[in-house]
C-alpha cells in the first residue's frame, strides 16, 4: 500500500507542478481515461493531452487531495480542484474561451496501477457546478425535460 500512496501522491504532485513529463511517467502507454461528458481516452498521450489542456487553460490550477482510500491496486480520492479560467479550454466538444473566472471544484478519482503506473483513471465531477462558476451556465438553470 506504501507504494501506491508514495505513486498516487508523485500524479498529483506533476500535476500541480504543471509538469507534462511527470503527468507521462505516471500511465502506462495502454492507459484508459474516463470522464464527465463521455469523455473517453486511449492512451497516455490522450490522456496528457486531457490533463494539459486543463493545466493551460487554467494556469494556477492546483487540485488538493483531501481522503484517499488505498486498496490491493487502487486508489480512491476525494479531491478539489482550483484555478483561474484565463486561458482558453481545448475540449472534445469544441473550444471554452477564456472566462477570467476562478473555479473550486469538487471531484473524486478512482484510479488502478499496475507495475508501478496508471492503467485505469475514472474521473468525476459535477459538470453543472463547473459551468456555472465560469459563468457558463445562468445561476440557478435547470435542465428542462
Amino acid at each position: 500500500m506504501g507504494d501506491l500512496k508514495a505513486l498516487s501522491a508523485a500524479a498529483t504532485e506533476a500535476f500541480n507542478a504543471h509538469d507534462e513529463e511527470g503527468i507521462r511517467s505516471s500511465y502506462a502507454d495502454d492507459a484508459v481515461f474516463t470522464g464527465p461528458g463521455g469523455v473517453g481516452l486511449q492512451g497516455a498521450d490522450a490522456i496528457v493531452g486531457y490533463a494539459m489542456s486543463w493545466l493551460n487553460a487554467f494556469p494556477d490550477a492546483r487540485t488538493e487531495v483531501h481522503t484517499e482510500v488505498i486498496g490491493e491496486d487502487w486508489v480512491a480520492q476525494r479531491f478539489t480542484f482550483t484555478g483561474t479560467h484565463t486561458e482558453t479550454l481545448a475540449g472534445p466538444d469544441g473550444d471554452v474561451p477564456a472566462t477570467g473566472k476562478s473555479l473550486s471544484g469538487r471531484g473524486a478519482e478512482l484510479i488502478r496501477f499496475r507495475d508501478g503506473k496508471i492503467v485505469e483513471d475514472h474521473l468525476y465531477y459535477d459538470q453543472m457546478d463547473v459551468l456555472t462558476q465560469l459563468g457558463l451556465v445562468p445561476e440557478g438553470a435547470t435542465a428542462t425535460a
